[in-house]
């Protein structure tokens, strides 16, 4: 997705979205789901590294998807895109239909028309390749709030004024905890937090961030604060007195608060830092405070490497 090389911030979020719903980012991309779809990146990997997504859809004549995702400005992407296509078609033999994201404004420019020539010394045309393109900005928001919910975090991406994005995200909220598995949530969640970053300010995003806290539809914070609950009942109990299950349910509260922090910040900082080692796992483990967790969520907004995060670790 970046045309340069080092780290690639939204390709592990643009990935894990396809996965959520192959079909249905074919579907919105206005490509032909006529069979199974399956990921071939894996078939790919060894000669392709720099490919985002590759499905392959197991229709009675089979075909692959090759989806690319940009958040720069690249020249050289007809090329690359042309030499993807033909080592996919070398190596699978099977036509190949190629899609470019454009993640934002920037990404665009000369030579993205959606198809690329060349001619000879002769004057001879000697390629002609097309694919499509595909700007997120100029996409209705109604494509990403009502379709799947594998494009549902691209939605802040969509054709929108700044003034509309705190309705946007109450109705993504309003989507998710009508429609997703709980257990999805905070993933999508996150990949939203990581793509607002292409186009708004980091205080943005720490307002949805505080919608994710809430996390009502969370059942490990749910689980928790049961049982915190319960052990407060039972310590009232044997105590024979209400502030005993008073407490016990505060326990059980901060406890689920503490907990679903440090969800978020695992969640949130493999997708902008990478998989965090051990030591950062230790280290979050030793950390109980809620309001001291989320400011460090907080600050995955801005840090650029695990290490610097946890300095600002309290």
């Amino acid at each position: 997705m970046q045309h340069d090389r080092g780290p690639r911030p939204y390709d592990v979020t643009s990935r894990l979205l396809i996965d959520t719903d192959p079909a249905g980012w074919l579907r919105w991309a206005g490509l032909p789901v006529d069979g199974p779809v399956q990921a071939v990146d894996s078939e790919v990997s060894t000669v392709l590294a720099e490919v985002d997504k590759v499905l392959r859809v197991n229709s009675p004549s089979p075909w692959l998807a090759h989806l690319e995702f940009q958040s720069g400005y690249d020249r050289t992407l007809p090329i690359r895109l042309l030499q993807y296509h033909g080592l996919l078609l070398r190596r699978h033999e099977l036509p190949v239909e190629s899609t470019v994201v454009l993640l934002r404004p920037q990404a665009d420019g000369p030579g993205l028309s959606g198809r690329y020539e060349q001619f000879g010394p002769s004057g001879r045309q000697t390629i002609v390749f097309q694919f499509q393109v595909i700007r997120i900005w100029e996409r209705p928001v109604e494509e990403f709030l009502q379709g799947s919910l594998a494009l549902l975090p691209l939605a802040p991406l969509a054709r929108i004024e700044p003034a509309a994005l705190t309705d946007v995200v109450a109705q993504m909220d309003a989507r998710l905890t009508r429609d997703a598995p709980p257990e999805t949530i905070p993933e999508l969640w996150a990949s939203t937090l990581i793509l607002m970053g292409l186009r708004y300010h980091a205080d943005v995003g720490r307002h949805v961030l505080r919608r994710v806290r809430q996390m009502r539809e969370s059942t490990t914070y749910q689980a928790i604060l049961e049982e915190g609950r319960e052990e407060g009942v039972a310590l009232g109990r044997r105590q024979g007195r209400k502030e005993g299950r008073e407490e016990g349910r505060e326990e059980g509260l901060e406890s689920g608060r503490a907990q679903e922090a440090r969800r978020l910040i695992m969640l949130f900082g493999a997708a902008r830092l990478g998989q965090p080692n051990e030591a950062v796992h230790a280290r979050l483990d030793t950390l109980t405070d809620a309001d001291s967790l989320d400011r460090l969520a907080e600050r995955l907004l801005t840090a650029a490497s695990w290490q610097e995060l946890m300095a600002d670790a309290e």
